[in-house]
Protein backbone atom coordinates (compact mmCIF):
# COMPACT_ATOMS: atom_id res chain seq x y z
CA UNK A 1 0.00 0.00 0.00
CA UNK A 2 1.43 3.31 -0.62
CA UNK A 3 1.47 6.34 1.61
CA UNK A 4 0.74 9.40 0.37
CA UNK A 5 3.57 12.24 1.41
CA UNK A 6 3.16 15.77 0.28
CA UNK A 7 6.63 17.00 0.19
CA UNK A 8 6.73 20.83 0.03
CA UNK A 9 10.50 22.62 -1.16
CA UNK A 10 12.07 25.79 0.01
CA UNK A 11 12.80 28.82 -1.66
CA UNK A 12 14.02 28.71 -5.31
CA UNK A 13 13.54 25.04 -5.00
CA UNK A 14 11.54 22.48 -7.36
CA UNK A 15 10.61 19.00 -6.72
CA UNK A 16 14.85 17.95 -8.06
CA UNK A 17 14.87 19.06 -4.22
CA UNK A 18 12.92 15.76 -3.24
CA UNK A 19 14.37 13.55 -6.42
CA UNK A 20 17.30 11.91 -4.16
CA UNK A 21 15.14 11.35 -1.51
CA UNK A 22 12.11 9.72 -3.49
CA UNK A 23 14.30 7.37 -5.09
CA UNK A 24 15.80 5.66 -1.92
CA UNK A 25 11.86 5.87 -0.40
CA UNK A 26 11.17 3.24 -3.32
CA UNK A 27 7.59 2.48 -3.65
CA UNK A 28 6.24 2.79 -0.34
CA UNK A 29 5.14 6.24 -1.00
CA UNK A 30 3.14 8.41 -3.29
CA UNK A 31 4.94 11.54 -3.69
CA UNK A 32 2.96 14.96 -4.64
CA UNK A 33 4.99 18.05 -4.75
CA UNK A 34 3.97 21.09 -3.30
CA UNK A 35 3.41 24.25 -5.73
CA UNK A 36 5.09 27.44 -4.19
CA UNK A 37 5.34 28.90 -7.14
CA UNK A 38 1.77 31.20 -7.38
CA UNK A 39 1.28 32.60 -4.56
CA UNK A 40 2.78 36.30 -1.81
CA UNK A 41 1.90 34.59 1.34
CA UNK A 42 2.51 31.33 3.08
CA UNK A 43 -1.26 30.48 3.82
CA UNK A 44 -2.27 31.02 0.13
CA UNK A 45 0.42 28.09 -0.28
CA UNK A 46 -0.63 26.35 2.22
CA UNK A 47 -4.32 26.33 0.77
CA UNK A 48 -3.30 26.00 -2.73
CA UNK A 49 -1.60 22.56 -1.62
CA UNK A 50 -4.64 21.60 -0.08
CA UNK A 51 -6.85 21.96 -2.84
CA UNK A 52 -4.58 19.26 -4.42
CA UNK A 53 -3.53 17.08 -2.28
CA UNK A 54 -5.43 13.79 -1.38
CA UNK A 55 -7.69 13.98 1.53
CA UNK A 56 -4.99 12.65 3.99
CA UNK A 57 -1.20 12.37 4.12
CA UNK A 58 2.44 12.51 5.69
CA UNK A 59 3.55 16.11 5.15
CA UNK A 60 7.08 17.12 4.76
CA UNK A 61 8.85 21.01 4.33
CA UNK A 62 12.18 22.06 3.65
CA UNK A 63 13.27 25.37 4.89
CA UNK A 64 10.43 28.29 3.59
CA UNK A 65 8.75 24.52 2.40
CA UNK A 66 8.43 24.12 6.61
CA UNK A 67 6.67 27.62 6.93
CA UNK A 68 4.16 26.20 4.11
CA UNK A 69 3.50 23.04 6.14
CA UNK A 70 3.31 24.56 9.38
CA UNK A 71 0.26 26.57 7.83
CA UNK A 72 -1.72 23.57 6.26
CA UNK A 73 -1.14 21.98 10.28
CA UNK A 74 -3.08 25.66 10.85
CA UNK A 75 -5.34 25.05 8.45
CA UNK A 76 -6.19 21.25 8.20
CA UNK A 77 -4.81 19.05 11.03
CA UNK A 78 -7.14 16.71 10.46
CA UNK A 79 -5.82 15.92 7.27
CA UNK A 80 -2.27 15.02 8.43
CA UNK A 81 -0.85 11.52 9.39
CA UNK A 82 2.84 12.75 9.76
CA UNK A 83 5.09 15.71 9.76
CA UNK A 84 8.76 16.46 9.22
CA UNK A 85 10.23 20.02 9.14
CA UNK A 86 13.56 19.98 7.52
CA UNK A 87 15.93 22.63 8.13
CA UNK A 88 13.51 25.32 9.19
CA UNK A 89 12.29 27.12 12.31
CA UNK A 90 8.89 28.82 13.54
CA UNK A 91 9.86 31.92 14.36
CA UNK A 92 9.10 35.14 11.72
CA UNK A 93 11.56 36.60 10.10
CA UNK A 94 13.89 38.65 11.50
CA UNK A 95 14.40 43.05 10.67
CA UNK A 96 18.27 41.86 9.53
CA UNK A 97 16.77 38.40 7.65
CA UNK A 98 14.39 41.39 5.64
CA UNK A 99 16.80 44.03 5.08
CA UNK A 100 19.10 40.89 3.30
CA UNK A 101 16.16 39.46 1.51
CA UNK A 102 15.38 42.96 -0.08
CA UNK A 103 18.93 43.61 -0.83
CA UNK A 104 19.01 40.28 -2.74
CA UNK A 105 15.88 40.95 -4.36
CA UNK A 106 17.23 44.19 -5.73
CA UNK A 107 20.11 42.43 -7.24
CA UNK A 108 17.92 39.95 -8.71
CA UNK A 109 15.65 42.76 -10.51
CA UNK A 110 18.88 44.49 -11.52
CA UNK A 111 19.34 40.80 -13.61
CA UNK A 112 21.66 39.82 -11.37
CA UNK A 113 19.76 36.50 -10.19
CA UNK A 114 22.67 33.89 -11.27
CA UNK A 115 25.17 35.88 -9.02
CA UNK A 116 22.61 35.88 -5.81
CA UNK A 117 22.18 32.09 -6.32
CA UNK A 118 26.09 31.73 -6.42
CA UNK A 119 27.07 33.69 -3.47
CA UNK A 120 24.14 32.11 -1.84
CA UNK A 121 25.68 28.92 -1.80
CA UNK A 122 28.73 28.99 0.75
CA UNK A 123 25.53 29.22 3.41
CA UNK A 124 23.95 26.89 1.85
CA UNK A 125 26.22 23.81 2.00
CA UNK A 126 28.56 21.88 3.72
CA UNK A 127 31.86 22.98 3.49
CA UNK A 128 32.43 19.67 1.78
CA UNK A 129 30.47 19.88 -0.97
CA UNK A 130 31.04 23.62 -2.02
CA UNK A 131 32.83 23.49 -5.56
CA UNK A 132 30.71 20.08 -6.36
CA UNK A 133 28.28 18.77 -8.56
CA UNK A 134 25.65 19.17 -5.57
CA UNK A 135 26.45 22.70 -5.64
CA UNK A 136 25.83 23.36 -9.33
CA UNK A 137 22.67 21.16 -8.93
CA UNK A 138 21.47 23.66 -6.10
CA UNK A 139 22.62 26.61 -8.08
CA UNK A 140 20.83 25.33 -11.83
CA UNK A 141 17.96 24.49 -9.25
CA UNK A 142 17.71 27.69 -8.25
CA UNK A 143 17.61 29.37 -11.94
CA UNK A 144 14.97 27.35 -13.01
CA UNK A 145 12.39 29.03 -10.34
CA UNK A 146 10.69 32.09 -12.29
CA UNK A 147 11.94 34.94 -11.11
CA UNK A 148 8.51 36.70 -10.32
CA UNK A 149 8.05 33.73 -8.78
CA UNK A 150 10.87 33.70 -6.25
CA UNK A 151 9.61 37.61 -5.60
CA UNK A 152 6.34 36.20 -4.46
CA UNK A 153 8.40 33.31 -2.66
CA UNK A 154 10.56 36.10 -0.49
CA UNK A 155 7.13 38.44 -0.07
CA UNK A 156 5.60 35.05 1.71
CA UNK A 157 8.89 34.43 3.60
CA UNK A 158 9.26 37.85 4.84
CA UNK A 159 5.04 38.27 6.03
CA UNK A 160 5.12 35.02 8.15
CA UNK A 161 3.75 34.39 11.30
CA UNK A 162 5.08 33.56 14.63
CA UNK A 163 4.47 29.65 14.59
CA UNK A 164 5.81 28.43 18.11
CA UNK A 165 2.58 29.30 19.66
CA UNK A 166 0.65 26.49 17.44
CA UNK A 167 3.51 24.32 18.32
CA UNK A 168 2.15 22.53 20.99
CA UNK A 169 -1.20 22.02 19.14
CA UNK A 170 0.42 19.52 16.94
CA UNK A 171 -0.44 15.86 17.55
CA UNK A 172 0.67 13.63 14.94
CA UNK A 173 4.56 11.77 14.54
CA UNK A 174 7.11 14.72 14.32
CA UNK A 175 10.17 14.82 13.14
CA UNK A 176 12.37 17.68 13.17
CA UNK A 177 15.59 17.45 10.77
CA UNK A 178 18.40 19.27 10.38
CA UNK A 179 21.75 19.90 8.95
CA UNK A 180 24.84 19.44 10.87
CA UNK A 181 26.31 21.99 8.72
CA UNK A 182 23.25 24.29 8.42
CA UNK A 183 24.25 27.74 8.68
CA UNK A 184 21.06 29.53 7.98
CA UNK A 185 19.25 27.18 10.54
CA UNK A 186 21.29 27.05 13.81
CA UNK A 187 20.32 24.04 16.03
CA UNK A 188 18.86 25.78 18.72
CA UNK A 189 16.03 26.47 16.42
CA UNK A 190 15.60 22.89 16.08
CA UNK A 191 15.98 22.07 19.03
CA UNK A 192 13.16 24.85 20.19
CA UNK A 193 10.58 22.99 17.60
CA UNK A 194 11.31 19.86 18.91
CA UNK A 195 10.83 20.68 22.71
CA UNK A 196 7.63 22.27 22.07
CA UNK A 197 6.32 19.91 19.84
CA UNK A 198 4.59 16.62 21.81
CA UNK A 199 6.41 13.97 21.17
CA UNK A 200 8.39 15.40 18.67
CA UNK A 201 12.21 13.42 17.35
CA UNK A 202 15.26 15.69 16.38
CA UNK A 203 17.18 13.88 13.66
CA UNK A 204 20.56 15.65 13.04
CA UNK A 205 21.97 14.60 9.15
CA UNK A 206 25.59 14.41 8.68
CA UNK A 207 27.82 16.43 6.49
CA UNK A 208 25.26 18.30 5.42
CA UNK A 209 23.97 21.94 5.46
CA UNK A 210 20.53 23.64 4.68
CA UNK A 211 20.30 21.09 1.91
CA UNK A 212 20.19 17.99 3.36
CA UNK A 213 18.07 16.11 0.30
CA UNK A 214 20.76 16.86 -1.68
CA UNK A 215 23.75 17.01 0.43
CA UNK A 216 23.17 13.53 2.20
CA UNK A 217 19.97 11.70 0.99
CA UNK A 218 20.81 8.56 2.17
CA UNK A 219 20.65 10.12 6.01
CA UNK A 220 17.30 12.08 5.06
CA UNK A 221 15.31 8.79 3.78
CA UNK A 222 16.78 6.24 6.79
CA UNK A 223 15.01 9.02 8.52
CA UNK A 224 11.59 9.65 6.56
CA UNK A 225 11.38 5.88 6.73
CA UNK A 226 11.11 5.76 10.61
CA UNK A 227 8.93 8.33 10.76
CA UNK A 228 6.67 7.06 8.44
CA UNK A 229 6.47 3.75 10.62
CA UNK A 230 5.92 5.54 13.60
Amino acid sequence: MYQPIVMVPGLRCDAYLYQAVIARLGGKIAPMIGDISLDDTIAGMASRILAAAPPRFALAGLSMGGYVVLDIMRQAPERVTHLALLDTNARPDSAERQQTRRAEMALVAQGKSALVSRTALPGLLAEKHLGTTIAEAVHDMAMRVDVDAYYRQQEAIMGRIDSRPFLKDIAVPTLVGVGAEDRLIPLPLSEEMAEAIPGAELVIFPEAGHVPTLENPDAVAAALRAWLAR
